[in-house]
C-alpha cells in the first residue's frame, strides 16, 4: 500500500491505528482523519514545494518513517512518508480516537473535556501519545519500533473528501483532507487565516 502518492494512500490509512510505547502503558489512536501532502514544484501546501531541506528531510525517505515537525513554535505534527524515496510525498494524521492507553492519554492532555477530544487535531494526537521531535525518522513498520502504524484490515469505505485545514494560497483549494463519516474525533474544518502585511 505504501509507496505510492500521499493522495493515494491517505483515505487508505483511515482506519489505521498508531501505537506509541513509552514508560507508561502504550497508547493506541484509531486513525479517523489524515491530509496528503506532495512533492517538489507539485504541491504548494507542503513543506517540500519548494526543495529538499533539513527540516523536511524525512518527506524524502522510505515508504513508512515517521516525519515529525515542530509548528507555530510550540506542537509537534505526526505524518507518515508513502514514498516513493527521493520524492517527497506524506500523509499528516490529523485526528483520531484513543483506544488503548485512556488514563495516560487523559494525563497528558489534561484540558480535554471528552475522550472524542483527545486527539482531535494534530497537535492534541502528538500530544495524546506523547510524540516529539525524537520520533522523527522512526520506522512506523517495524515490529520493534517505540512508534507504530498498524494498518487496517481492509479499506474504510464511508469517508469523506474535503480541501485541508489551514492551508493557504495556491494549495487552498487541494481535496487532499480525508475523513470518517459522522466520526465525532474529526476536527472542524478551517481555512487558512488570511495574514495581513504591515505597511
Amino acid at each position: 500500500m505504501l509507496g505510492q502518492h500521499a493522495s493515494v494512500v491517505a483515505p487508505l490509512l483511515l482506519g489505521a491505528v498508531v501505537t506509541s510505547e513509552g514508560a507508561d502503558q502504550p497508547v493506541s489512536i484509531r486513525v479517523t482523519e489524515v491530509e496528503a501532502y506532495g512533492g517538489v514544484g507539485e504541491d504548494p501546501g507542503s513543506h517540500a514545494f519548494r526543495r529538499l531541506t533539513p527540516r523536511n528531510a524525512t518527506m524524502f525517505g522510505s515508504p513508512g518513517l515517521a516525519y515529525v515537525y515542530f509548528t507555530y513554535g510550540m506542537h509537534w505534527c505526526l505524518c507518515v512518508v508513502t514514498g516513493p524515496p527521493d520524492e517527497a510525498s506524506a500523509v499528516l494524521i490529523r485526528a483520531g480516537e484513543v483506544i488503548e492507553g485512556l488514563d495516560v492519554a487523559r494525563s497528558r492532555r489534561p484540558s480535554a473535556l471528552r475522550d472524542r477530544d483527545l486527539a482531535l487535531g494534530p497537535a492534541r494526537l502528538t500530544t495524546a501519545l506523547g510524540v516529539t521531535g525524537d520520533q522523527d525518522g522512526v520506522d512506523l513498520l517495524a515490529a520493534g519500533s517505540p512508534l507504530r502504524l498498524t494498518l487496517a484490515q481492509r479499506a474504510v469505505g464511508d469517508y469523506d473528501v474535503s480541501a485541508r485545514t489551514g492551508v493557504g494560497g495556491a494549495g487552498a483549494e487541494t481535496q487532499w483532507r480525508f475523513f470518517l463519516r459522522d466520526e465525532p474525533s474529526v476536527s472542524p474544518y478551517r481555512r487558512a487565516a488570511l495574514r495581513l502585511r504591515a505597511t
